[in-house]
C-alpha cells in the first residue's frame, strides 16, 4: 500500500515549439501541505493542469490512492476527489452562492426542477465547515477575492475532494485575509485532505508547508521537508544558480530636473483618493506604498484618465496639460503598467506580436495599409532586448508565463518611447528569477532618462529598489522617504498615520 495519495511518475508534456514537462515527479502525502514551487515557465501549472484533465499528458503515468488514472476532463477529476482551485478565480458573479457551488449538479425535486432549498441547506453545511458563516443566496458580485475564494474551497468540499489544488491564492489577499486562508488550510489538512500549495511568497512556503517540490525548466529538481530549507535555498534550486542579492546592483540616476507633477488630486469618491500631491525627477524611481486600501491604484489610473476626479493639475515639464482619457496621457509621454495583468494588461486571445505592438500600431500605417515588416522588426527588437521567452511571435500571450507577460507589457509602452512609467505591481504573481530581470529593465530605463513610478506592497522591494517613497493612508498622501534612510517601521508609521 502507498503512503502517497498522489504519484505524477515521468510525465511529459508538449506543446509547439517548447516542451513544457520533461519526466516530471510529483508525490503527496494525504493530509499534508505540499508546496509545488519553481519559476515561472517551470511547468507548475502545466503538471497540475495534467492532473486535472485540463492537459492531456503525453506521456507518463498518475496513480491515485494506488490506482492508475488519466482523467479527460475537469468533470472526471472532481468526481475522482481532486478539485483545483485557479490563480484568477472565474465565478459566475450573476448567480448565488449556493448556485455556483452546484454549477452543473443541481439537485431536481420531484417535479424535476432545481430543488434550491436543498441546495441552500447543504450549501451552508459546507461553508460552516470551513467556517465561513454567509446567507448562501448571497449574490457572488457582492463578494470580496478573498471571500469568492472561501466559495471555491467549499465547492472543492462539496465534491469530497481529497486533494485540493490552490494555485497563488494569496497574492490579491491581505494579511488577515490570508490568516483567514491558513485556517481553513489547516482544517483541511485535519479531515485528511492534501493541499498542493503553488506560490511564490517563501514566507508563506516556509510556514504553511509540509514539504516542498521544486521544479525547474519542467524538469524534478527535488522535494524536501519544508523544515530542512531556507529562502536561499529555494532559490537557489529554483533559478538553478545563486543569487547573492534580491536586486541587480544599481547606481541612482535621479537628477534635480522636475519632469512631473501633481498638485490635490481628488476623486469624486469621498472614500477614495484626496489632496494628493507629490513631484518626480528625471531618471528617479519613485516607489508608492502603502496597506490595502489606501488608494495607490486609484490615484494612478486618474493620473492616467482612467478614473475621473473634481479636482487637481498635472504637469508635465512644468507645463500645465489636461489628461481626460488614456490617450491624453499617452500623448503626453505616460504609460500605465496596470496592477492586474491577466484582467487589464494582456489581450490573451491576441499574439505576443499584436500584444506588443498594439499600443504604437499607428506609427506603422503607411497609405492606409499596415507595414508588416516594420510590426516584426520593432517586435523582434523587444523580444530580444526584454529577454521575452516565447517559441515565436505568433504565440498567444496567454501561454506565456506571468514574467514573460509582464515583460512583453512592459515592451508594449516603450515602443511608444514614453518618458513616465507608472508601474503598479509590477513583479505581483511572478518568480524570484523574473523579478530580478524585471528590476534589470526597470534599472535601464532610467539609464536612458526615463522616469519611473513604482506603486509596490513588497516592503523589500519598495526600500530597497527606489530613489524615494511616498507613503499613502486612507487616500491621503502621508509623507516622503529617502530610500537610504528608509526602514520598515518608518514606512508602516506613515501607512498607519490616519488624517
Amino acid at each position: 500500500m502507498s503512503n502517497y495519495i498522489l504519484e505524477m511518475v515521468d510525465l511529459n508534456k508538449a506543446f509547439p515549439g517548447v516542451k513544457a514537462l520533461d519526466n516530471a515527479q510529483l508525490k503527496v502525502k494525504p493530509g499534508t501541505v505540499h508546496a509545488l514551487m519553481g519559476e515561472n515557465g517551470a511547468g507548475k501549472s502545466t503538471l497540475m493542469k495534467c492532473l486535472f484533465g485540463i492537459y492531456k499528458k503525453d506521456s507518463g503515468d498518475i496513480f491515485l490512492d494506488g490506482q492508475k488514472v488519466e482523467f479527460n476532463d475537469s468533470k472526471e477529476a472532481l468526481d475522482h476527489g481532486v478539485a483545483m482551485i485557479h490563480q484568477e478565480l472565474q465565478p459566475i458573479r450573476m448567480m448565488t452562492i449556493a448556485e455556483n457551488i452546484f454549477l452543473g449538479q443541481y439537485p431536481l425535486n420531484k417535479f424535476g426542477l432545481v430543488d434550491h432549498q436543498k441546495m441552500n441547506e447543504e450549501t451552508n453545511i459546507y461553508l460552516n465547515e470551513i467556517g465561513y458563516n454567509v446567507d448562501p443566496k448571497t449574490m457572488l458580485n457582492e463578494l470580496t477575492v478573498s471571500q469568492m475564494q472561501s466559495v471555491e474551497i467549499a465547492k472543492a468540499i462539496s465534491h469530497h475532494a481529497k486533494i485540493v489544488i490552490m494555485d497563488e491564492p494569496s497574492s490579491s489577499l491581505t494579511s488577515n485575509e490570508v490568516e483567514k486562508l491558513f485556517e481553513i488550510i489547516n482544517n483541511l489538512k485535519s479531515k485528511g485532505v492534501a493541499i498542493i500549495y503553488i506560490s511564490h511568497k517563501m514566507d508563506e512556503i516556509l510556514r504553511i508547508s509540509d514539504e516542498v517540490t521544486i521544479m525547474r525548466d519542467g524538469q524534478y529538481v527535488g522535494t524536501w521537508p519544508a523544515s530542512e530549507l531556507t529562502t536561499d535555498k529555494i532559490i537557489s534550486n529554483m533559478v538553478g544558480r545563486e543569487l547573492t542579492s534580491l536586486f541587480p546592483p544599481r547606481v541612482s540616476m535621479a537628477t534635480d530636473e522636475e519632469i512631473f507633477r501633481i498638485e490635490n488630486y481628488t476623486s469624486p469618491n469621498p472614500l477614495s483618493f484626496k489632496n494628493c500631491s507629490f513631484e518626480l525627477k528625471k531618471g528617479e524611481i519613485l516607489a508608492v506604498g502603502g496597506l490595502v486600501g489606501a488608494q495607490r491604484t486609484e490615484l494612478m489610473e486618474a493620473i492616467y484618465g482612467i478614473r475621473s476626479k473634481v479636482s487637481g493639475k498635472v504637469f508635465v515639464n512644468n507645463k500645465e496639460i489636461d489628461i481626460r482619457r488614456p490617450q491624453d496621457a499617452i500623448a503626453n509621454g505616460i504609460a500605465l503598467l496596470t496592477e492586474d495583468r491577466r484582467n487589464s494588461g494582456i489581450f490573451g486571445v491576441l499574439s505576443v506580436e499584436d500584444n506588443v505592438a498594439i499600443s504604437s500600431v499607428d506609427q506603422y500605417v503607411k497609405n492606409g495599409l499596415l507595414q508588416q515588416h516594420k510590426i516584426n522588426e520593432i517586435v523582434t527588437k523587444s523580444i530580444n532586448a526584454l529577454s521575452i521567452k516565447t517559441p515565436s511571435q505568433k504565440t498567444l500571450i496567454q501561454y506565456l508565463s506571468g514574467g514573460n507577460q509582464q515583460k512583453a507589457i512592459i515592451a508594449r509602452w516603450l515602443a511608444n518611447n514614453p518618458d513616465i512609467m507608472i508601474l503598479d505591481e509590477p513583479t505581483r504573481g511572478i518568480d524570484v528569477g523574473a523579478k530580478y530581470e524585471i528590476y534589470q529593465i526597470i534599472g535601464d530605463l532610467v539609464k536612458q532618462g526615463k522616469s519611473v513610478i513604482m506603486v509596490t506592497s513588497e516592503m523589500a522591494e519598495l526600500i530597497g529598489f527606489s530613489d524615494r517613497i511616498m507613503v499613502m493612508c486612507e487616500g491621503r498622501v502621508s509623507g516622503f522617504l529617502d530610500s537610504k534612510e528608509a526602514t520598515q517601521e518608518k514606512v508602516l508609521e506613515l501607512a498607519t498615520k490616519y488624517m
